[in-house]
């Protein structure tokens, strides 16, 4: 139902929660340890081997069947938009706790809260960073989501180039194949790429399919999943995703337009195309969509002729100015008014006017000689030649049924301006949505990018979860849904909350029977215009930010295993165990700090007497004094997470010599894991983390290294927290290690790359839940500027301008005294760090 802000003058502020909809207790991020996060080994998917032969390719009969790792999807912030804006509405007060996850019955007892799975709560939206392969096949194991869902759009890579499907950064949207500066230096991202594109359409098939079927398994029986693709691969994913759902199941290709004409030496292509699958097409849940027919191409051509005041029908072309109608008249269409078959009633002339006239030979009237009778007295017919024809009105049916072609869904259909390098007009996906669910059902996006079908699915009311790969894609998704605002649609019955659906505007659809019969028309109702309640505004309701756990890095064994394809020219060599070359890079090159002060080894040798500590290295200090230090490497894809750090660290203090140093080196850090290093405390012993070079992983796609040097070492943000005289609390924040993939350097202790930072002031150990969050790069475009304004109350300006800075509003301490701030960068890269208060 609906929750509401006390309403101050102007607008009062709502959200829709989804009551009596429930997910499992998946694990917060806090609670989460080797102990109680099992991972439950792996879950064998198999395709169907008796279908009919297709389509086939390089890879195909190996991976009829294949396994995907069974993870848990750790909560890490829950975000209530509805909550934080309370910060900058006068009166100025605390921020009220009105979040659902700060009501008891969501925050169960500890012993409750770690038997993961097993209990459920209230529903929240999710976001999630992972592999889409990895999140649904959690939501099918862990959460028993088979069946569950309504509708899926995926808006995958349309092929095998590398061009534009990835952003680098939060606030650059040009990108350029081929530009040094444009290859992302997320981990994930160059393992999508590579997993994706290595083999070419052969991986490209291979990584689709496999998706398609976890989806298809997903679905409900009345569900339907659509998948956007341009016309390069159209032919090859058609073929696909008849083998994963059946060709009895394919509803049609869409075709919509995506951009104005474009200069060429060949014809324009302006159109990308949807492949509409049902679960079971004769139980999909359809819902029929109008649209005003002078939106459609051609929509208004058949209305040709004009109804004038006195009866007469004359055509548009004899007007003196057809721009111009007469006072009085009508648009119309000639339509006939005789249907097939001879009939002994219905065959026989018909006066009007002063003239006989019959139907043609083996026709019949379409109506009664009453009906016809009524007509003509409502000046509803005129004779063309020896024939009477019915004047059909414009007014009479205004819209049209919405059809496969769409040409007002092009680059001037965007209500905001784009965010992202590859992005759908939300038009587009709003149809989806409309024609295929009801309100409270569940929509899947496992191609997240910018958060366009959490955003559609939020503004009517739906039920959401999105994954992607790119944090700078989520960085994007996060910004906009916190700071989104919608139409308040009123409810068909308040009482029983959004599950009782809106109410829409219906209109009458006159036809020629209704008017000849005198009967009430039909109603069309219009499933994309409710009716709204203008002295309201609504925000996105509550969700959680998710992640999928790094797998854990395999112990090195020195060995690099090749994997070939019987039958095929390619091969691909894994990329399981690539420590024995960071460990000669980490001996050559050192470990760089800020000022140019380096960490050098004097050896550093892999060892397998550990499963999480990789190698072992002597450290070369001042008058050549050796110490020993054990190195723990993160995985070649993605960020070292916190189980790793704990494992690695356990079997450091068990080992027989107490080392100096312990480091841990990985492309990417998980923000817990970082915060974990930054405060584990263990006397006689340093311990740090070490940034590896993206030329590691990305040197075939380089054109030139961007730095000699492979390893930086990174702090902690630096953050200052102060107390008022008040006894009330601040927090300024003075920047962070920001590494710069381009130039291959630490830039230390800067803000300028901030895309966004979080306060939460009672930070419980579990999952950040923030009371303030903060834009600095102070864009309207991406702060809570727009929504400010669009309250259309009085607003703290000084709080709002906050916002848009480092330094938070004072706050009182909460019960935990503890505080957590999380920064995420222009690159989506997190950095966390935790304050106790006195």
């Amino acid at each position: 139902m609906a929750k509401a802000s006390k309403k101050a003058s102007g607008k009062s502020v709502h959200t829709y929660t989804h009551e009596g909809k429930k997910r499992k207790n998946n694990p917060p991020v806090g609670l989460v340890s080797t102990s109680t996060d099992k991972l439950n080994g792996r879950t064998r998917y198999q395709h169907d081997p008796h279908i009919d032969p297709i389509l086939s390719w390089a890879g195909k009969a190996e991976g009829i069947s294949f396994e995907v790792q069974n993870v848990s999807l750790h909560i890490h912030e829950r975000i209530d938009p509805y909550r934080i804006i309370q910060s900058f509405l006068k009166p100025k007060k605390e921020p009220q706790q009105l979040s659902l996850f700060l009501e008891p019955e969501n925050e169960p007892p500890l012993a409750q809260a770690i038997d993961f799975y097993k209990h459920d709560q209230d529903w929240t939206n999710r976001l999630i960073a992972g592999d889409s392969l990895l999140v649904m096949n959690s939501l099918l194991v862990k959460e028993g989501m088979a069946g569950k869902v309504q509708m899926i759009y995926m808006d995958p890579p349309y092929g095998i180039k590398y061009n534009s499907n990835f952003q680098p950064f939060v606030n650059k949207r040009d990108v350029k194949d081929g530009n040094d500066g444009d290859i992302p230096a997320e981990p994930e991202m160059i393992q999508a790429f590579r997993d994706t594109w290595e083999l070419g359409i052969h991986s490209y098939l291979t990584y689709l399919r496999d998706r398609l079927l976890l989806a298809h398994e997903l679905l409900s029986d009345s569900g339907s999943v659509f998948l956007q693709i341009s016309d390069e691969n159209l032919h090859h994913v058609r073929e696909l995703m008849d083998e994963v759902f059946g060709e009895e199941n394919f509803i049609c290709t869409i075709a919509f337009k995506k951009t104005g004409a474009l200069t060429s030496k060949k014809i324009s292509v302006v159109t990308d195309h949807l492949l509409w699958y049902a679960r079971q097409s004769e139980q999909i849940r359809f819902r029929q969509l109008y649209v005003d027919r002078g939106e459609t191409d051609g929509g208004l051509e058949p209305f040709r002729y004009v109804l004038l005041e006195n009866g007469e029908v004359t055509t548009l072309s004899q007007l003196g100015n057809p721009r111009e109608l007469p006072k009085g008249a009508r648009a119309c269409q000639s339509v006939s008014l005789t249907s097939q078959h001879f009939s002994e009633t219905r065959s026989k002339p018909f006066m009007f006017r002063g003239k006989t006239f019959s139907p043609p030979t083996n026709r019949q009237w379409s109506v009664s000689f009453e009906g016809l009778e009524r007509l003509a007295q409502l000046n509803r017919i005129f004779p063309v030649g020896d024939n009477l024809r019915f004047a059909y009105l414009l007014e009479d049916n205004p819209t049209t049924p919405l059809t496969n072609i769409w040409v007002d869904t092009g680059s001037g259909s965007f209500t905001e301006q784009q965010q992202y390098v590859v992005e759908t007009a939300p038009k587009v996906i709003e149809r989806c949505v409309l024609m295929t669910t009801d309100t409270g059902d569940l929509v899947l996006d496992p191609t997240c990018g910018s958060g366009t079908t959490a955003f559609v699915a939020e503004k009517w009311g739906r039920r959401w979860i999105t994954c992607d790969t790119s944090r700078v894609a989520l960085t994007l998704a996060k910004q906009r849904l916190m700071t989104a605002k919608y139409d308040y649609y009123k409810l068909s019955h308040s009482k029983e909350g959004i599950k009782s659906g809106f109410e829409y505007i219906t209109i009458p659809h006159i036809t020629l029977k209704s008017i000849a019969n005198d009967e009430p028309p039909q109603e069309e109702t219009l499933y994309d215009k409710p009716f709204k309640d203008m002295s309201k505004i609504r925000v996105t309701g509550p969700f959680t930010f998710e992640a999928v756990p790094s797998l854990r890095v395999k112990p090195f064994d020195g060995k690099t295993p090749k994997i070939e394809l019987i039958g095929s020219d390619f091969s691909r060599v894994g990329e399981t165990n690539k420590q024995s070359e960071w460990i000669d890079e980490l001996k050559a090159s050192g470990i760089r700090a800020i000022g140019g002060k380096v960490i050098t080894f004097s050896s550093v040798e892999p060892t397998t007497a550990y499963r999480y500590i990789h190698a072992i290295a002597d450290i070369i200090e001042k008058g050549n004094v050796s110490k020993k230090s054990l190195i723990s490497f993160g995985p070649d894809y993605g960020a070292l997470d916190r189980r790793q750090v704990q494992s690695a660290i356990d079997e450091a203090r068990k080992a027989k010599d107490k080392p100096d140093f312990v480091i841990f080196a990985a492309f990417q850090f998980d923000p817990e894991a970082s915060k974990d290093i930054d405060l584990m405390e263990w006397k006689g012993v340093t311990i740090l983390k070490a940034q590896m070079s993206v030329d590691l992983f990305t040197a075939d796609l380089r054109k030139k290294r961007s730095s000699n040097q492979s390893y930086w070492l990174i702090g902690q943000p630096d953050v200052e927290l102060s107390k008022r005289k008040d006894g009330k609390y601040t927090v300024k924040l003075h920047g962070f290690d920001y590494y710069d993939p381009l130039k291959g350097e630490i830039i230390s202790k800067g803000t300028k790359n901030v895309a966004m930072w979080f306060l939460d002031i009672d930070y419980d150990d579990r999952s950040i839940i923030p009371n303030q969050v903060f834009f600095p790069e102070g864009d309207e475009k991406r702060d809570w500027t727009r929504l400010a304004k669009a309250l259309k109350t009085e607003i703290n300006e000084d709080a709002l301008e906050a916002f848009s800075g480092v330094v938070s509003l004072p706050f009182s301490p909460g019960d935990n005294r503890r505080i957590a701030v999380k920064i995420i960068d222009n690159r989506g890269i997190e950095s966390f760090v935790i304050k106790e208060l006195e």
